[in-house]
């Protein structure tokens, strides 16, 4: 009896002490605005920001997702301190208009140093390591510089530039920024939210534009002043506006995370940019902090893919069609022609999976089986990979 009397008046008195709690909380937050949860959790217009202790002593508030998605101008805070202007200073030739000689030919002008911004990059590493695309520091005569969102300049002392992608990774001097967060573009969907961050047109530093993924998995040709067309495969594709001097650029999704390496606009084109997808870059890193250098391996085909209507209408194998064979390459000798039609790689299907993107997984000196389909047979060959520079 005693027990029930005190389980009874112990009930009674967290009941009341609840009730009064939010009693007095109602009439602190209504009447004197005193709002002691903020100190813990603070309502934003997005939804909740959760205090984190810095390793300083500081506090920040971090705003928490809603169903893992940011506002585009939250993912933009926590990414442009991370987003750099690349920038590239060199000799140039200055004319002047009224100097001629004595044919009316023009007389060259003075060399002056001019320096210029002509793209973008983003940090993948603390210790000053930057990607950018290729094409953006392809001039081997110039120097090159980054420039942060405070306007602050930095010496770009090394480049290396990966021979089968049109990506760079540049080293800083002197940069110590945060790493922008890697997501996984293999899993990204048409109809996802993408936001694209760079120097619009060269002049217009952090510019921000917004979209969603309008596809994946396409094939376009980039370039840029000094290099050839290159064609670039199973690149995603956006409405998020890329204009010159975004190249370089993080295309980000929701979350924060990059997913690919804004890279180009097709010409006439409307409203459509592509990036090369953050797997192949993370790839490219992983090799490069193996090797110190972009040593890729090399197959040696140019090729388009068949889908499969193309196979059923064409009575033929779904897969990979070789276009063109590089001369001396692993896959002339190993006797690949033009005209045959790649089946599988390394034990993949070519019918559901990229070749470049397998190739990528590869690494030189590697030994791969070969599966092609040539006059209505099948047949395989093994196939050593070699170094792109040799």
């Amino acid at each position: 009896m005693q027990g029930n009397l005190r389980s009874f008046l112990l009930g009674t008195f967290l009941s009341i002490l609840v009730l009064a709690s939010f009693f007095f909380g109602a009439i602190a937050d209504r009447i004197f605005v005193i709002k002691p949860l903020d100190a813990v959790v603070r309502r934003t217009g997005g939804g909740l920001e959760v205090a984190s202790v810095k390793p300083d002593g500081t506090v920040s508030l971090l705003p928490l997702p809603v169903n893992g998605q940011y506002s585009v101008a939250e993912v933009v805070d926590r990414a442009t301190p991370s987003v750099l202007t690349v920038s590239i200073r060199r000799q140039e030739q200055r004319f002047n208009p009224f100097s001629f000689g004595p044919f009316g030919f023009q007389l060259p002008g003075e060399m002056e140093e001019v320096q210029r911004d002509i793209g973008t990059g983003f940090v993948v590493d603390s210790s000053g390591l930057v990607v950018t695309n290729k094409h953006v520091v392809s001039d081997v005569q110039a120097s090159y510089l980054v420039i942060d969102k405070d306007n602050k300049e930095y010496t770009v002392t090394d480049i290396y530039r990966d021979p089968a992608n049109d990506l760079a990774i540049i080293r800083v001097e002197g940069l110590s920024k945060p790493a922008l967060p890697m997501g996984d573009s293999d899993s990204v969907r048409v109809g996802e939210p993408a936001i694209a961050i760079g120097t619009a047109l060269g002049e217009f530093p952090q510019s921000v534009t917004s979209g969603i993924v309008s596809g994946v998995g396409r094939g376009i040709q980039a370039g840029g002043a000094g290099v050839g067309l290159e064609n670039l495969e199973n690149v995603i594709q956006t409405d998020a506006a890329i204009n010159p001097g975004n190249s370089g650029g993080p295309l980000l999704n929701a979350a924060g995370e990059v997913i690919g390496v804004n890279v180009a606009v097709t010409q006439g084109a409307e409203n459509i940019g592509f990036a090369i997808p953050i797997n192949i870059v993370k790839e490219s890193i992983n090799n490069f902090n193996e090797t110190g250098q972009f040593d890729r391996a090399f197959f040696g085909v140019r090729y388009q893919r068949i889908s499969e209507q193309a196979a059923l209408a064409n009575e033929v194998p779904q897969g990979t069609y070789v276009v063109e064979v590089v001369e001396g390459s692993a896959a002339a000798e190993a006797g690949i022609r033009t005209g045959d039609i790649l089946t599988k790689f390394n034990g993949h299907n070519l019918s559901e999976e990229d070749l470049a993107t397998l190739i990528n997984q590869t690494r030189v000196g590697d030994k791969v089986a070969v599966e092609y389909w040539r006059d209505n047979q099948r047949q395989t060959v093994s196939v050593t990979l070699r170094s792109l520079s040799n």
